[in-house]
């Protein structure tokens, strides 16, 4: 048998990130992301946001396919490679001219909380069949994951009662200032050329708006803009959820970069993710 990689198909990983609603949940991530105001900064610092914003996405997809779908080797190399990339880079603190590091431990926390958060909260309320157990045992497994772009483990939340109570700690150094300004307005209005306008009008907007309508209420209120009554949201992410798993999964998996593919070729039809395989 082929390797197996770091999560392996015998986690909940596995089978998880295998849903289309990713991408919607990965949206939510990037919101909810933006509201701290040094990990946000860092980004947009450090790269023209608006010009290679789609590149970022796709590098990031690209990421968490490597780091669950990959050989060991691959998610190591591609761990190393960011930890490099981020011990690199610096952002300044406009108030008080505080140059830092974007690879500070609390950042990279920060970043890596909103994810799995996003990841699990878009999945379950769009009817993903996860048991409290296994939404325990996926925000587990993500200790992995925090390793490989520079965490200690056991400084990461390993349950869902963990997770909430960092998000309960930082909640106070969150707000909505000027770069996440930036960012709402990119996802809100992506560029894009401009016989894609009318797809973004109908596709994307829907997307992003849907993201953000499930962000929890604090973002809301720091972003200053409504959101739906929480029932409504749940049916359109539910209505959205049944919509993309209609789509044949060999459909959805050719989509670049493949991962599934790759990892089905290397290790058998067993492997091939699906929900009714959750551990």
């Amino acid at each position: 048998m082929g390797d197996p990689g770091l999560f392996t198909p015998n986690s909940v990983t596995w089978q998880m990130h295998g849903d289309p609603m990713m991408w919607v949940a990965g949206v939510r991530a990037l919101y909810l992301q933006a509201l701290h105001p040094r990990a946000v900064r860092g980004v947009l610092q450090n790269s023209d946001f608006r010009r290679d914003a789609w590149g970022r996405l796709m590098r990031t997809a690209n990421f968490v396919g490597t780091t669950t779908y990959g050989t060991g080797e691959a998610a190591e190399r591609a761990g190393a490679r960011v930890r490099k990339i981020h011990s690199k880079l610096r952002a300044t603190d406009p108030d008080t001219g505080e140059r830092y590091g974007v690879d500070e431990p609390g950042l990279l926390l920060w970043v890596h909380c909103a994810e799995i958060d996003s990841y699990l909260h878009v999945l379950r309320r769009s009817g993903y069949p996860l048991t409290d157990a296994q939404a325990d045992r996926y925000t587990a497994e993500h200790r992995v994951s925090a390793r490989l772009v520079g965490l200690d483990p056991r400084t990461v939340p390993a349950s869902r009662a963990e997770l909430a109570a960092y998000f309960a700690r930082v909640r106070p150094e969150l707000a909505a200032g000027p770069e996440a300004r930036a960012v709402d307005d990119f996802l809100l209005r992506p560029p894009v050329h401009p016989l894609l306008v009318p797809a973004r009008e109908v596709l994307w907007r829907w997307v992003a708006r849907l993201a953000y309508a499930s962000l929890p209420p604090y973002a809301h209120e720091l972003y200053g803009r409504a959101a739906p009554a929480p029932a409504v949201v749940t049916r359109r992410l539910r209505a959205t959820g049944a919509v993309l798993r209609a789509v044949p999964a060999q459909v959805r998996w050719q989509l670049p970069p493949k991962h599934i593919l790759r990892a089905t070729a290397r290790l058998g039809p067993w492997a091939r993710p699906a929900a009714h395989r959750l551990p």
